[in-house]
């Protein structure tokens, strides 16, 4: 029952629970493209390798995040979300005493089963614990530090690998789960939807969906190779991919419905993320390795080198948000990709002993900016785009096709800029494929920004509204919930007919700028 004050003890206790579990997930996300260089050596791993460390987990956390949701509302949101955490910890042990990259592979698929599981979790426990009255505050405050998560992570990250060693990226997160378990038990309220939608048991569509992922990103990281099996994965991929599409269309309660993207909107807002969010992906995983291995930076030099663009999202993103129900959607959703287009090609600058004032830390800045003009707008744009019941499934859609996006760009961008199998340590060779990559990012970015220009439009005044007002994580789009503006009673009543319960809850009827 949703009626915990936040002022109170158990409100306390709710929020940090939430935050340790969120962090868990949004920190290791980002601090895994600054350990790479390290793993790589210390494992004796070639480049696909380290394609398949980042790829494996965001593979199962896009292919099950919907699932996740879905399983909370129907078996108990603190259930699923204390099964999560103790998951992404057994699985995170599993890749620090990882002896090769086999066993770190498999066991970064794992964390992605517990990334799945607990990510939709974290606020939909406070969409379900607390007051109406407090769960806008209750959200400020857990957006707040997840966006603090996010702009330590880097920092950490580079620490710890030059430090203890890159295992302790992962080994950390067993103690953050030792302490959240415990108090998740003993002072989160169990919660969970009674009503029967099982959209979130499309086991068959979220396997396919998975299948089609992996057989996909098989075929792209090994297409150098011209083998037998990787022109069989690519088949593969595209017919589980047909499969997926037949079976979402003939079940009578399908995972991801096809008469949402009957809003074209809706649509075209899911396409402009996906080559946003691929931009974004193959940047992250790029530029961390650029600065070690062709500039020479420390790890530790790298991941503190990243922290302008998180930090700018920290501080801005909910001003962004604002501006962008002022003006309207389009403005940013246009500015930003060509802000942020304008910093991957300044990247260009970054070369062998690279100055950070003069050479990278414009190129961040200025990427940083693009991305806080245009994420809020992207994640209120995708909400307003699809009817209010429909809400927390079109944020989830949004969200896995993010992830999806930079799964594939990981796999793609190496093979499209002629990386070899040893090019991460060869500095002459990885700055040569960095230049030939970036300038495929940016075209990604402007293509994004012409598709919003020409399909974006302002959207209805009784739309359903982000809760999520800072945003600081640069792999995905915030999960938002369709009890946003769906509860116009205050009861504060968790779940609902049209989504998986992806982490809602709400202003009901906070009007909205209207007109073109």
């Amino acid at each position: 029952m949703a009626d915990v004050r936040l002022a109170s003890a158990q409100g306390k206790w709710i929020l940090l629970t939430t935050v340790l579990g969120s962090s868990m997930a949004m920190v290791d996300s980002t601090v895994v493209n600054v350990a790479l260089p390290r793993m790589g050596r210390d494992l004796d791993a070639d480049l696909a390798a380290l394609q398949w460390t980042v790829n494996a987990y965001m593979l199962t956390l896009a292919g099950l995040i919907l699932l996740g949701g879905a399983l909370g509302d129907r078996f108990g949101r603190r259930r699923i979300f204390v099964l999560g955490v103790v998951w992404f910890a057994a699985a995170s042990l599993l890749c620090g005493i990882a002896p090769d990259a086999a066993v770190l592979i498999a066991a970064r698929a794992l964390q992605g089963v517990g990334g799945a599981l607990l990510t939709p979790g974290s606020l939909a426990l406070i969409q379900a614990s607390f007051h109406p009255d407090d769960r806008a505050r209750a959200v400020g405050l857990w957006s707040g530090f997840g966006g603090i998560g996010a702009a330590v992570g880097p920092f950490l990250g580079g620490w710890l690998v030059d430090g203890p060693g890159w295992r302790w990226v992962f080994l950390l997160n067993v103690p953050l789960a030792l302490l959240c378990v415990p108090i998740a038990l003993r002072h989160v309220p169990e919660s969970g939807d009674g009503r029967t939608h099982g959209r979130g048991f499309d086991v068959l569509g979220a396997a396919l969906g998975a299948l089609s992922l992996a057989f996909v990103t098989y075929a792209l990281i090994e297409a150098t190779t011209g083998s037998v099996p990787v022109a069989v994965a690519a088949v593969a991929g595209v017919a589980t991919g047909v499969a997926f599409v037949r079976v979402e269309r003939r079940r009578a309660d399908p995972m991801m419905p096809p008469e949402i993207f009957a809003s074209r909107q809706f649509t075209a807002v899911n396409i402009v993320t996906l080559f946003v969010y691929a931009a974004f992906s193959g940047f992250f995983f790029l530029a961390a390795l650029q600065l070690q291995v062709v500039s020479g930076y420390s790890a530790l030099a790298a991941g503190t080198a990243l922290l302008p663009i998180t930090v700018l999202m920290l501080l801005l993103s909910s001003r962004a948000g604002a501006l962008g129900e002022r003006i309207g959607p389009r403005i940013p959703l246009t500015v930003g990709p060509v802000l942020c287009a304008g910093g991957v090609l300044l990247m260009l600058r970054v070369g062998p002993d690279a100055s950070y004032p003069t050479d990278v830390l414009p190129a961040l800045l200025v990427m940083g900016l693009g991305m806080v003009t245009l994420v809020a707008p992207l994640t209120a744009t995708v909400l307003a785009s699809v009817s209010t019941e429909h809400a927390g499934l079109a944020s989830g859609i949004n969200n896995a096709a993010a992830r999806a996006a930079g799964l594939i760009a990981v796999a793609a961008l190496p093979l499209i800029a002629g990386m070899g199998p040893e090019a991460y340590r060869d500095p002459a060779q990885f700055d040569d494929a960095f230049t030939t990559a970036m300038p495929v990012c940016a075209a990604l970015l402007l293509a994004a920004a012409a598709l919003a220009f020409t399909t974006v439009r302002r959207p209805a005044a009784d739309c359903t509204h982000p809760e999520c007002r800072t945003h600081a994580s640069v792999t995905a789009p915030p999960l938002e919930g369709e009890q946003s503006g769906a509860d116009p009673s205050g009861t504060g009543e968790p779940g609902g007919p049209g989504g998986p319960g992806l982490a809602g809850q709400g202003e009901p009827g906070r009007p909205h700028p209207s007109g073109e």
